[in-house]
């Protein structure tokens, strides 16, 4: 069934001119649509929303083999149907063949599957349905076929494969399943088909097989850890030589351009277990020779462990430390204030183990104070502090220690000018995991008192959030609030904290009191917070008088159109003429306001909610009601000024002319028109009768214009040629114009 596009001209309002025969419809545009509906579409929008409501069939006990006859027959029509209005649903397809399997019709279940098929064949789900019906009636040769057809259509789903080879291999047919492994591997699959493809060898103990495949695997996949694997698997079977030689491959394969940390410390390991250290010395020393510095840090440290296990101590601090050492030392000596040394030089001492050492870095490192008391020459420094606290309590467990390494660099900072919160924080969460919330509290007052943040604010009330202590929580948010009573988000999560704790009307007057508060960063977010607030609690009134308090606030559109949304879904039975009303009250607000695109964008909204009413009530007077408020957009032009007052031009713009604006000034234009035939007659008084009769005609064709007499007519709100805003169509061109917006 093909729909039509009519344009369709007619007078409007229903009004002619006199003496003149209305004009009839006439279609213009006689080609098909672009959207074309079928009956099938209209059938499946039907039973989607389920408009014809048919009872379940009654319950019947069969009882010969004519009633079993005809209860198919019903079955089968009833998914015929089903399948006929969409064809495209594969669960009726699927429901339709297992109920014919359970029938025991295979024939008809195997065509059920094959018409699916033809509907949507890259359907995985609809292969693995069919085939594991066919294994499930002991079907095999069906079965091996429809794997066949599957991987030959899909062969990217790997799930067809592992089916497949998992089914040949249940039946024993070994040399089957390496067939179907070989096709698979042909496609060059993933890195898990592979290892599949040897685990399966190696359940049959075919190493040679397993070993070609590794060949092959390794450059179709030329990844490090596949090589390591390969490597690995000869040495597990006691192929030492054959493992040496993949690994010398490997390095000789990479290169130099693309060495890797990871394969020279797997290959430095497996000499180590063959009791090979000179070997791996060897391996080690080439590898930090040759690679970059930044890139082998675990290879350094995989060295240093293998020297302490099997080398001298003074070797390693010689060969290795001493270098790196007088580099960090040469760097530190030049720029003392370079942080980011001394935090590499720290995190190289660390490594190895020397508490003493240690310490003795951290000590020379925070002893370089920043000259300056400028913030941001201190953000990099405070962290020396901070790992040097974090490293007391965790690596070396001196509490007291760490708790003074805390309390000095609080003391260092000028907390006057600056100060860090999270120096703060994690000292009070220091003195937590040490059971001593009192000396916690003690230091965030502390803070609070020497320089309040809001971030101090917080990470207090979480503190004690999670110690459970709810009132310290409830006078930490009043200093808080105090301390800044513009932040919204204080106040929301007051609020939500008094709500969580069951006290309805505590919480209710903080959102009050934060409402009337005269300067708030992000308002909106409290009314919405708010209103939310009172939806939760079931309170519509209280959330209506909410939207009634804000929008003697604020009348953006926006928030109409929450009031009218918030109405719609108020349970009770006047909600549609509510929310109908909320439309109307912010059309008319808006009108008066002058904004004409929110009042579009609102005449918008109310447009789409008399659409979905329309559709459940069918009933279009509320619809045409609304679409007669609609706006026509008009192009116009105005004079562009710079700022020192000179002309730049015109610039094009559109405006939207409202009817409800149109009809409150019915008679500019016609005052117009008779002010310029006024005009022509003064500058020819002696023209003859036919002029003044040609006058007489413009002035009924500006009324009948006004009145709607003539459709497309642009009406004008300023027609003097010297202001600033003008049309830019002419009135021959208006006509076409407006049969463009029709």
């Amino acid at each position: 069934m093909a729909g039509r596009d009519a344009e369709i001209e007619k007078p409007l309002g229903g009004a002619t001119k006199m003496g003149k025969v209305p004009k009839m419809a006439k279609v213009k545009n006689k080609a098909p649509a672009e959207l074309q509906i079928t009956a099938e579409q209209l059938l499946r929008e039907a039973k989607e929303r389920e408009l014809e409501i048919v009872p379940a069939p009654p319950k019947q006990k069969i009882q010969d083999e004519e009633e079993l006859r005809d209860f198919q027959m019903r079955k089968r029509k009833n998914f015929e149907d089903a399948i006929r209005k969409n064809r495209s649903v594969l669960s009726n397809w699927i429901k339709y063949a297992t109920w014919e399997e359970s029938q025991g019709v295979l024939d008809r279940t195997r065509s059920v599957y094959e018409r699916a098929l033809d509907v949507d064949h890259r359907n995985i789900g609809l292969w693995l349905k069919y085939t594991e019906m066919e294994m499930r009636n002991k079907q095999v040769n069906h079965a091996r076929n429809l794997w066949d057809r599957a991987v030959t259509i899909l062969p990217r789903a790997n799930q067809f494969w592992y089916k497949y080879t998992y089914m040949e291999e249940m039946l024993n047919n070994i040399p089957g399943c390496r067939a179907v492994f070989e096709r698979w591997m042909e496609w060059e699959p993933d890195e898990q088909p592979w290892l599949t493809y040897i685990k399966f060898e190696l359940r049959y103990k075919e190493l040679d097989r397993a070993r070609q495949i590794y060949e092959r695997f390794v450059f179709v996949h030329p990844d490090v850890k596949n090589w390591i694997r390969f490597a690995r698997f000869e040495e597990s079977h006691g192929f030492i030589n054959s493992s040496r030689l993949i690994y010398e491959r490997a390095v000789e394969f990479f290169g130099e351009e693309h060495m890797d940390e990871k394969l020279f410390i797997a290959f430095a390991k497996f000499e180590e277990n063959q009791k090979e250290h000179d070997r791996a010395r060897v391996i080690y020393k080439y590898a930090l020779d040759h690679m970059e510095k930044e890139k082998c840090a675990e290879l350094f440290k995989a060295y240093t462990i293998h020297e302490k296990k099997f080398g001298e101590r003074l070797g390693i601090e010689n060969v290795i430390l001493s270098k790196r050492k007088y580099q960090y030392e040469e760097e530190v000596k030049e720029n003392p204030m370079n942080y980011d040394a001394w935090f590499d030089f720290i995190r190289l001492v660390e490594s190895e183990g020397n508490v003493d050492v240690i310490r003795e870095t951290y000590e020379r490192a925070i002893a370089n104070v920043p000259p300056s008391k400028e913030k941001h020459f201190w953000r990099r420094y405070i962290y020396l502090w901070i790992n040097y606290a974090v490293y007391e309590e965790l690596e070396a467990g001196d509490m007291e220690r760490a708790r003074q390494v805390y309390r000095a660099a609080l003391d260092l900072l000028p907390h006057k000018r600056f100060t860090f919160a999270k120096l703060w924080l994690l000292y009070a969460q220091f003195e937590i995991r040490q059971k001593d919330a009192a000396t916690a509290r003690r230091a965030l007052g502390s803070a609070l008192g020497k320089c309040p943040k809001a971030k101090l604010f917080r990470g207090y009330i979480d503190m004690e959030i999670q110690l459970r202590e709810f009132t310290r929580c409830r006078t930490l948010y009043e200093k808080f609030l105090e301390f800044n009573p513009e932040n919204v988000q204080t106040w929301m999560k007051f609020a939500e904290l008094e709500t969580l704790l069951g006290d309805v009307e505590r919480a209710r007057a903080l959102y009050e009191l934060a409402i009337g508060q005269p300067r708030l960063d992000m308002p909106e977010i409290l009314w919405k917070a708010y209103i939310d607030f009172e939806i939760e609690q079931e309170e519509t009134d209280r959330a209506r008088d909410l939207y009634k308090r804000l929008l003697n606030r604020t009348q953006h559109v926006k928030v109409w159109l929450s009031f009218a949304q918030f109405e719609l879904q108020v349970d009770h039975e006047d909600r549609l003429e509510e929310a109908r009303h909320v439309y109307e009250e912010a059309n008319r607000k808006l009108r008066q306001n002058g904004e004409k695109e929110e009042r579009l964008m609102l005449l918008e909204a109310w447009k789409q909610f008399e659409k979905e009413q329309y559709m459940d009530t069918n009933d279009e007077k509320p619809l045409r009601a609304v679409e007669k408020l609609m706006p026509r957009r008009v192009k116009k032009r105005r004079k562009i000024q710079s700022e020192d007052g000179s002309d730049q031009g015109w610039e094009e713009y559109f405006e939207y002319i409202f009817p409800e604006d149109e009809a409150d000034k019915p008679n500019l234009k016609l005052l117009a028109m008779a002010k310029m035939w006024k005009k022509n007659k003064e500058q020819e008084p002696t023209e003859d009768t036919n002029r003044t009769e040609e006058a007489s005609d413009d002035t009924t064709t500006a009324t009948s214009t006004i009145s709607g007499d003539e459709p497309g007519q642009d009406t004008r709100e300023d027609e003097n040629p010297d202001a600033d805003d003008q049309d830019i169509v002419n009135e021959s061109d208006s006509d076409d114009e407006s049969d463009e917006e029709k």
